[in-house]
């Protein structure tokens, strides 16, 4: 089968404003209500629910029911991970607005791609952990045996990670800083220690906000943010 018409059929899903809205409220990992997803949209229940469908059939979504409610969720990484991509491009090509509010400056700093940390963060994690020699390689990431021992002292449980289907490591397109963050098992294990640790808490939507301690903790273990010559690269 010809990989164009493919593309076709999922850019059209994606190409609906109503539903690159829902795709994008799902974004943090979590899973929503058809009602909750009806607001994030702007449209009613009825054209929710039919949005939903479409999403669902094209294995874009999985469904859970609890009680009288049904929630939706992506159906993995790599379904953000194309939506963060398509991000980076509209505003590299100019489709994004250029003036930006806080609630943007927010998300710039360090957000929820899924189910691991992006934005400036992100960013930081990733250049900082090569920087270091912890992890090896560009697009293709792999752990050094010194990465192995840091990432381990610092709560990683890389034995299980590896015993898993997803990809250790992985290198996921950052849409604000237009560089690449960490995903991956790796990824996701290392937020929910930033989170275990209190050095991260989730706040509206995908905003993740470091305390104090956490911002000095970080920096200490994986490096500063990237400054404004970095970015502009």
């Amino acid at each position: 089968m010809k990989e164009g018409p493919i593309i076709a059929s999922v850019a059209a899903l994606l190409g609906d404003p109503a539903r690159a809205n829902i795709l994008t409220a799902l974004m943090d990992g979590r899973a929503l209500t058809v009602s909750e997803l009806a607001q994030a949209a702007g449209v009613t229940l009825q054209t929710a629910s039919g949005h939903l469908a479409k999403l669902d059939a094209a294995n874009l979504l999985v469904a859970e029911k609890q009680g009288r409610h049904r929630y939706f969720r992506l159906s993995g990484p790599d379904v953000a991970q194309v939506l963060e991509a398509l991000m980076g491009l509209a505003q590299r090509t100019g489709a994004t607005r250029v003036r930006t509010g806080p609630k943007d400056a927010a998300l710039r700093s360090a957000r929820i791609c899924y189910d691991h940390l992006a934005g400036e963060r992100g960013v930081a994690l990733l250049n900082g952990a090569q920087r270091q020699g912890l992890l090896a390689g560009g697009q293709d990431l792999a752990l050094t045996d010194k990465g192995r021992v840091v990432f381990t002292e610092f709560g990683i449980d890389l034995t299980r990670l590896e015993k898993g289907r997803r990809p250790v490591c992985r290198a996921c397109l950052d849409w604000s800083e237009r560089h690449s963050h960490l995903g991956g098992a790796l990824g996701a294990a290392i937020l929910d220690r930033l989170i275990e640790k209190q050095w991260v808490r989730r706040d509206a939507g995908r905003v993740l906000t470091f305390t104090c301690e956490g911002a000095e903790g970080f920096d200490a273990t994986f490096g500063r943010v990237p400054d404004e010559d970095t970015r502009a690269a």
